[in-house]
């Protein structure tokens, strides 16, 4: 009877965890697991270094390899008495306290400036110089590997005047002569055209 009410009557340890920011209202997760809106008490079972990662609009997302130490009553052999022996519940808090850090927003100009210092680089490491950016709109200079020549300076053959087509050459050397196809089953337009028959 005895063991039965020390059995009834011993306690545990509760485990917890209480993880704020500043400012508040981040997404915590913890190993990867969401656990609430800062500031936020999640339990936990097991001792160790836990990931912590902070999601907050505006501001730099942010994961931290938190170490959770067990208290002196947790460490083998003590443990077990603390778990099985002791009367009532022991309660091990831990709070852990971050701050967040603005998200920098970058200038579009350094955007570009950084850019351009990357090209140039590729082009220096490949041996060739690079030209200038052309203004939105204006075709690339000629010499640009991939650009197309400004209008107006494309060389262009000029069409035959009117009348003045040449036929084809004749057959070369050692090309068999044209044979005769007999009479065409159709009339023929005479040289000069047809004329008026007279009355």
């Amino acid at each position: 009877m005895a063991a039965a009410i020390g059995l009834g009557l011993a306690g545990c340890v509760e485990r917890r965890m209480l993880i704020r920011t500043n400012p508040p209202g981040a997404m915590a997760y913890v190993d990867d697991y969401p656990v609430g809106l800062t500031p936020t008490a999640t339990s936990f079972t097991y001792y160790g270094t836990r990931r912590i990662r902070l999601v907050k609009d505006g501001y730099e997302t942010e994961t931290f390899l938190q170490p959770v130490s067990p208290p002196w009553y947790q460490i083998p052999p003590l443990d077990f008495v603390s778990e099985n022996l002791v009367p009532g519940a022991i309660r091990d808090y831990h709070a852990f306290d971050y701050q967040l850090k603005p998200q920098m927003l970058v200038p579009a100009e350094q955007v570009l400036d950084r850019a351009e210092q990357l090209r140039r680089q590729t082009h220096a490491s490949a041996g060739t110089q690079p030209s200038a950016l052309a203004p939105p709109g204006a075709l690339a200079p000629p010499g640009v590997p991939g650009a197309y020549p400004p209008l107006g300076t494309q060389q262009v053959s000029p069409l035959p005047a009117p009348g003045a087509f040449s036929p084809p050459a004749g057959p070369g050397p050692g090309a068999a002569p044209p044979q005769s196809v007999g009479p065409l089953p159709y009339p023929v337009e005479p040289p000069g055209g047809w004329q008026p028959r007279s009355p």
